[in-house]
């Protein structure tokens, strides 16, 4: 069985000095391939020097809406510029936090949309953050794709139905992360059970967010098995087969991505 954690953020120093062993780990656990996430284009070295360690691992590069203040005003032509690395398969992660609002939201509007720019011209995906922001996402996403399609993924979903059907219909795809083992999470389980298969990834987003029975604790790579296997159980399927669509569906959007 082959997993993907197609969200984790291993340049963080919740991990350093122990990525070997978390990678290990990783692999021990079924979690063959990872994708790590840029955060702070300012930092998009670090963030691929950690990919460039590892055959099975990838990375994005992208400014996180919470930083879009802190950050340089970054055009798509400078994102375009830094994704011309064989080790760079998507733009990322960008969008829309009004929940807790580190950046006025005209800023993270204005990277958002030189993000997608920058997935329209390159045709790499982009990998989306979204929270307490759903009205807006929509029109966004909407008002970009009327200027041309661009493939992506909301990742970490924790909104309700009405953005996942948004989402879908823009041929986009859903990432679950370990917060659909919560107990709180009743609403996202009834939302994974309508979410196509084909349109399904899953992830980490490690240090943060940790699945039973390791919430509390540093999140890593090797826990998206636990994620998968709630997945799976939501929607009826056996671990493996849930393994290999979502793998799939990786490959199939993250499609400069080669598997070793």
């Amino acid at each position: 069985m082959t997993l993907v954690d197609s969200h984790c953020h291993l340049d963080f120093p919740d991990f350093e000095g122990e990525l070997d062993d978390v990678v290990a780990r990783a692999g021990n656990a079924g979690v063959d391939y990872m994708m790590t996430i840029c955060t702070h284009v300012t930092k998009f070295a670090q963030v691929r020097d950690v990919a460039g360690r590892y055959a099975n691992m990838w990375c994005t590069v992208g400014i996180h809406p919470h930083n879009a203040e802190k950050e340089p005003d970054t055009s798509a032509e400078t994102l375009m510029d830094l994704a011309d690395d064989p080790k760079v398969v998507a733009f990322g992660e960008t969008g829309l936090d009004f929940f807790y609002d580190h950046s006025p939201r005209e800023r993270q509007e204005r990277a958002f949309r030189a993000h997608i720019r920058a997935a329209r011209e390159m045709g790499l995906p982009l990998v989306i953050h979204t929270r307490d922001a759903d009205e807006d996402m929509v029109r966004i996403l909407t008002d970009e794709h009327q200027k041309g399609a661009f493939p992506g993924v909301i990742h970490c979903f924790s909104s309700g139905q009405a953005l996942a059907d948004a989402v879908l219909a823009l041929g986009l795809y859903v990432s679950i992360s370990g917060i659909v083992t919560f107990k709180t999470a009743e609403a996202l389980r009834e939302t994974v059970k309508t979410v196509p298969l084909d349109r399904l990834l899953v992830e980490t987003d490690s240090p943060y967010l940790a699945p039973v029975p390791f919430r509390g604790k540093r999140n890593e790579p090797a826990y998206t098995a636990n994620t998968a296997a709630k997945v799976a159980e939501i929607k009826g399927l056996d671990p493996e087969t849930l393994a290999q669509a979502t793998t799939e569906n990786f490959f199939r959007l993250f499609s400069k991505a080669e598997p070793a």
